[in-house]
């Protein structure tokens, strides 16, 4: 995450409440705001394990 109170934080691993405001205040333009939207569906409908594949051995 580029900026806020996550700045650093891979966007897979943002909380879901994060993601809820986002859904609910506008997520932001540009390719940011397709991955939030994203990540947010994921959490939404408990699919973050489909994530789980892509994270380096022993996270």
């Amino acid at each position: 995450m580029p900026f806020g109170k996550y700045q650093d934080r891979v966007i897979a691993d943002l909380p879901g409440h994060y993601l809820g405001w986002f859904a609910r205040t506008g997520f932001p333009k540009g390719e940011l705001g397709g991955l939030l939207a994203l990540m947010y569906e994921l959490d939404h409908n408990n699919l973050r394990s489909l994530l789980d594949p892509l994270r380096p051995a022993g996270n």
